[in-house]
């Protein structure tokens, strides 16, 4: 199947109110430009330096999404055009985030990455240590950040039932962070989980925002 179909097949699968992210890392401009012909705007790139070189040579409607591990360096390289920053695991990375685009003159879309996985190697707040921030308060003098949610990932394992408590973890979270924090906030509305091999059970689980890549572009080449 092409690359056109394998997207209107996913999209198919995708209720109201949940959204797309292409995972379009390691692929080529051209299969980004198939799926854009065939509707899609939303791309997750993890890399600055390659997500900023599509930016450039790609259309410029296309909303281009950081779904990576963040280095602070990085930053002001993407902060003109990102629209969101899904990995924000730590407060100084937000804090960072927020000078850089002050000095862009943009307000940048962030997400809170929260550590739910099994996997060591997974980034991340723990949820205390979320909420624990939240609390502290500092974030609110940030006024070139706008909170949209939280991100996750389940752990990578067979076990569907494993994967569906961690999604609901994080659900629950959502909520907690939603009515104690951002009651009043209309931007503070985003749930990023579930990727390939899980987003219906992310879908059941209350994701708005599915990073899907494998199963639109096939697998990735690493060496390009």
């Amino acid at each position: 199947m092409s690359i056109a179909d394998n997207l209107k097949q996913v999209l198919a699968e995708l209720p109201q109110g949940v959204r797309l992210v292409a995972v379009s890392k390691f692929h080529p401009n051209e299969a980004i430009e198939e799926a854009y012909q065939a509707g899609q705007r939303i791309f997750g790139e993890s890399k600055v330096q390659e997500m900023t070189a599509k930016y450039e040579t790609l259309p410029k409607d296309i909303e281009w999404h950081f779904i990576g591990h963040l280095q602070t360096n990085k930053i002001k390289y993407m902060i003109p055009y990102v629209e969101m920053i899904h990995g924000i695991d730590t407060y100084k990375l937000l804090a960072e985030v927020n000078k850089q685009a002050a000095k862009a003159g943009r307000i940048v879309n962030c997400l809170i990455q929260i550590h739910v996985a099994q996997e060591e190697t997974k980034f991340g707040f723990s949820p205390e240590e979320c909420k624990d921030m939240l609390h502290a308060g500092e974030w609110k003098e940030l006024s070139h950040i706008r909170i949209c949610g939280l991100m996750g990932m389940a752990s990578n394992t067979d076990d569907v039932e494993q994967i569906n408590r961690e999604f609901c973890l994080l659900n629950r979270l959502f909520q907690e962070i939603k009515a104690n924090w951002f009651a009043d906030s209309d931007t503070f509305r985003e749930l990023s989980m579930g990727m390939s091999h899980d987003y219906h059970e992310a879908i059941a689980a209350g994701s708005t925002l599915v990073r899907v890549g494998s199963k639109i572009f096939g697998e990735r080449n690493y060496n390009t």
